[in-house]
């Protein structure tokens, strides 16, 4: 299969970072085709301007844009990772989905329908965010973080949500904890 791992971190040390070289080396050790996209690194601009807006609607996409979507393209199975900040992805990831999950690319309407062009594609998300399970559930985040990204970007687009992953107290985990995590990530590239 053909994997495309869309990244978002800043920091090189960070656990973000860590996870996503477990889940490269693990498919690329089944033989996998991998390819990262490390946004901060390609210093993806995030901003979605009017010549996007306006381009958007003509089927009229930049350069960088383009890019991304012929990767997208690609790919069997996208696997996004990034942390949670504020209770949402980081600008960086959220400017990448208003710009390269374009209208007539990721989603158009058919007579006032809405309709996901990404059907076929399989998702995996991977989250770290500093607050406990617990307290996700205790105040409902984790059903609003699910209903903004899960419902409202990845199947609106037509994407297949194999796992969402989120790993919590990320900010201060113990080793042991993330080699349980570890094992959780390979075992569901496993299936």
């Amino acid at each position: 299969m053909k994997y495309l791992i869309i990244y978002a971190h800043p920091l090189e040390s960070s656990l973000n970072n860590y996870l996503k070289a477990v889940v490269e080396q693990k498919l690329s050790n089944h033989m996998h085709e991998v390819v990262v996209r490390d946004l901060n690194q390609l210093n993806f601009n995030p901003v979605l301007s009017d010549d996007d807006m306006v381009g958007q609607m003509k089927g009229i996409v930049s350069e960088d844009v383009k890019t991304e979507q012929e990767y997208i393209t690609w790919a069997d199975g996208i696997i996004m990772i990034y942390p949670i900040w504020w209770t949402g992805m980081p600008a960086i990831m959220k400017g990448y989905i208003d710009r390269v999950f374009s209208y007539g690319f990721a989603y158009r309407y058919d007579k006032g329908v809405q309709k996901g062009l990404l059907v076929g594609k399989s998702l995996y998300v991977f989250n770290t965010h500093g607050k406990s399970k617990e307290e996700y559930q205790e105040i409902g985040m984790d059903v609003a973080l699910k209903l903004t990204s899960d419902t409202g970007i990845f199947t609106y687009s037509g994407l297949e949500i194999k796992k969402h992953f989120y790993f919590g107290q990320a900010d201060r985990v113990e080793a042991s904890v993330v080699e349980k995590w570890v094992l959780e990530i390979t075992e569901s590239f496993s299936a």
